[in-house]
């Protein structure tokens, strides 16, 4: 709700079948409030979900780590993903792979 309240305009958000996502309680959620519409992707739709772009490009850097823990496995993967946020031609080709229109027509 700090989004809506931050930004004082409806949000539309497209979701993948994550159970937080599909459950009693956020469908409850979604239908009392008016300013938010939800777009449910399909079961299984990589293609269509921004997400997996990330997610791959993100494996295809950790090909050849060995990290010594788990610890060190999570630094190197929020640092890869801090660097991504700086990336936004990045981050749009992740956009554009799934079909999904970037600008108002």
């Amino acid at each position: 709700m700090g989004a809506h309240h931050l930004l004082d305009a409806p949000i539309v958000v497209v979701w993948d079948n994550l159970g937080r996502h599909t459950c009693a309680r956020m469908r409850a959620f979604v239908e009392c409030h008016d300013w938010l519409t939800v777009h449910q992707l399909p079961s299984y739709a990589p293609e269509l979900d921004p997400a997996e772009g990330v997610w791959a490009n993100l494996k295809g850097m950790l090909g050849n780590l060995a990290p010594h823990s788990v610890d060190d496995l999570a630094t190197v993967i929020r640092s890869h993903l801090k660097r991504m946020q700086y990336r936004p031609t990045l981050l749009n080709g992740f956009i554009a792979g799934t079909g999904l229109i970037l600008d108002l027509p």
